[in-house]
């Protein structure tokens, strides 16, 4: 056979190994890491906390969310209509399509969601939520150090008090 031609064919099959890899981390990854690409939304929702990534909850709860800003969990979160149009219109675009409901009710937190249940007890210790640097799960940027831009991935963990990931 021809040495350059087998060379060839083995470049060849580094590469794509090297793709294939590349895609599976990234596709890991990418199940953690989230769009966060509306400014009305990152600028008036982020502002008091996190812009959650509308991926997080359904539609009906984005929906329910956003019509109930006058008492969004003990304050007055009331936004100019046409911001709140284009938030709402943005967030049910891009909504999660799992479940998000409880008893045919749409869930307002999405640490009440089965998902956020599964993904978060099961492998944080008791009594991070009560730390001071915490102090609720709510708080996903105590943890999650890329939060503010949509990166829940596995290698942005860092546990206040606790270990690396």
């Amino acid at each position: 056979m021809n040495p350059v031609r087998n060379a060839l064919r083995l470049a060849a099959m580094y590469a794509i190994a090297a793709a294939t890899s590349a895609h599976a981390l990234s596709a890991h990854a990418g199940g953690h890491a989230y769009r966060l690409d509306n400014a009305a939304y990152r600028q008036e929702c982020g502002s008091c906390h996190v812009a959650f990534p509308p991926k997080l909850l359904a539609a009906p709860s984005w929906r329910a969310v956003m019509e109930g800003l006058d008492i969004h969990f003990g304050d007055d979160a009331t936004l100019e209509p046409a911001v709140q149009r284009e938030i709402a219109t943005w967030l049910e675009a891009n909504a999660g399509r799992r479940d998000t409901s409880a008893i045919g009710k749409p869930l307002l937190r999405i640490t009440a969601t089965p998902w956020f249940r599964k993904e978060h007890r099961r492998e944080i210790e008791a009594g991070v939520q009560r730390r001071p640097e915490v102090k609720s799960f709510a708080n996903c940027g105590a943890c999650h150090t890329g939060a503010d831009r949509g990166d829940y991935s596995e290698r942005g963990i860092r546990v206040p008090g606790g270990r690396p990931r």
